[in-house]
């Protein structure tokens, strides 16, 4: 095959066949294929588009450019969550031990925070000791002993997206529907599971803002994964404020914290969080009543099995788990700061986006791949859309290392609320929900 044959006939707008995807994407995991025929591949794309069947083939050749799991001796059916990313949302670190608690293994391989969506492994590393790298025989070891393990993508998972991805980032082609379908559900596929709940965010604080991206997004998702032979289900979500009370690494640790010891100062993260579990419940065989599996997930919360399972986890990865059952002995940030409303009314708007930008001046995300984070630095919300609130009251506490840093985003902050003289109506948290049976409103 020739690669400058195939880069134009993807200019053309054709489709690729089977043979022709895995040579460009097997040629390239090998360095056979250079970053520059690639990157111009990778444009065609952006700009043509890929049909259906081409994303599957796509996402079969990436995921054969390395190691998979073999879940196959585990009981059950392998369930894991994938969410596209937002401001606070931590809602992994939630599900996983719950829906592991109930007796659905849960592999799950997550990624780190860049710009302003934080990373679950981010947040779990700032644990002390907890190790998100294990080789694929440990990942299926710990799976077959406790249920679920939580690590980061290795060199020998999916290659290929690692690769491609690095040149989609430099090439402006992150934002093409057939390439992220590609790079989420291959690595998704390499776990090992059976079935995929996603939650797609739409919103100031998402990768598509506005809502008929994250849509066809959802809808492509489910279609390309169920044609890997997945069961998928997507939920569509909004993220036009932060989810929870804190973003911010060790502050969202503790917040999941609080869930799982039965806290509810959090709720529309409590909320979500047993949605996406009752779902996983579902597809992995314990009811098809959906009351059944809410009411489940909401027992191992009460009953302490899902903080019980996510100390296991911990503990299993190397973890310091004294900071778990004490979390006040944690090393909190030198700097705090309150920010006060700047008027009375009601909170009109929350932006999930200014605040987490402010979060990553803060210095608790990157701005490139090779920063530092500081796993104390954040923010904590105090007020939400629609609350009331007097003037110089508190909205939020910033936390960091040098008040410096604090000040610097001061002026920023007050662009994230907006204020109106009456009560709103609430917005739903979700929008609707995306199946093998197409797309129905959330009731």
């Amino acid at each position: 095959m020739n690669t400058v044959s195939l880069i134009k006939k993807k200019q053309a707008g054709n489709s690729l066949t089977s043979e022709e995807v895995a040579y460009l994407v097997s040629g390239f995991a090998r360095a056979e294929i250079p970053d520059y025929q690639m990157a111009a591949f990778l444009m065609a794309t952006y700009f043509q588009g890929m049909s259906r069947a081409e994303t599957v083939e796509l996402t079969r050749a990436m995921i054969a450019s390395g190691d998979s799991a073999d879940l196959s001796s585990i009981a059950g059916i392998k369930v894991d969550k994938h969410s596209t990313g937002g401001v606070g949302d931590k809602v992994s670190l939630i599900v996983a031990p719950i829906a592991a608690a109930c007796g659905v293994p849960v592999p799950m391989i997550s990624g780190r925070g860049l710009g302003h969506t934080g990373g679950t492994l981010d947040k779990l590393e700032s644990i002390p000791g907890f190790s998100t790298q294990m080789s694929m025989q440990e990942f299926e070891k710990q799976v077959a002993e406790i249920g679920c393990a939580l690590i980061g993508q290795t060199d020998r998972i999916v290659p290929a997206d690692r690769k491609m991805y690095a040149l989609r980032d430099v090439t402006g082609t992150v934002q093409s529907i057939p390439l992220i379908c590609g790079s989420i559900l291959s690595k998704k596929v390499a776990e090992g599971i059976d079935a995929l709940v996603l939650d797609v965010k739409y919103g100031h604080g998402a990768v598509y803002q506005e809502v008929d991206g994250a849509r066809e997004l959802a809808h492509n998702l489910v279609e390309i994964g169920e044609g890997l032979g997945l069961q998928v289900v997507a939920l569509l979500t909004d993220m036009n404020q932060p989810l929870g009370n804190a973003i911010g690494n060790w502050l969202e640790v503790k917040e999941c914290l609080d869930i799982l010891k039965g806290s509810q100062s959090s709720p529309d993260l409590l909320e979500l969080s047993l949605i996406i579990s009752a779902l996983m419940l579902k597809l992995g065989g314990i009811s098809e009543d959906d009351q059944i599996c809410r009411q489940t997930a909401e027992k191992a919360i009460t009953d302490g099995s899902a903080f019980d399972k996510f100390v296991q986890i911990c503990q299993q990865q190397g973890a310091d788990v004294s900071f778990l059952n004490d979390p006040a002995t944690y090393p909190s940030a030198t700097a705090q700061v309150d920010f006060a409303a700047q008027q009375s009314g009601y909170l009109s708007e929350v932006n999930a986006l200014v605040i987490g930008q402010a979060a990553v001046e803060l210095g608790a995300g990157r701005k490139t791949k090779e920063d530092e984070i500081d796993y104390t630095a954040g923010i904590i919300l105090h007020k939400k859309r629609g609350g009331r609130v007097e003037k110089g009251e508190p909205l939020l506490t910033i936390c960091a290392q040098q008040k410096s840093l604090i000040d610097a985003v001061l002026p920023e902050l007050k662009n994230a609320f907006q204020y109106v003289d009456a009560p709103l109506q609430p917005k739903p948290l979700i929008l609707s929900m995306i199946d093998r049976n197409g797309e129905n409103p959330w009731i």
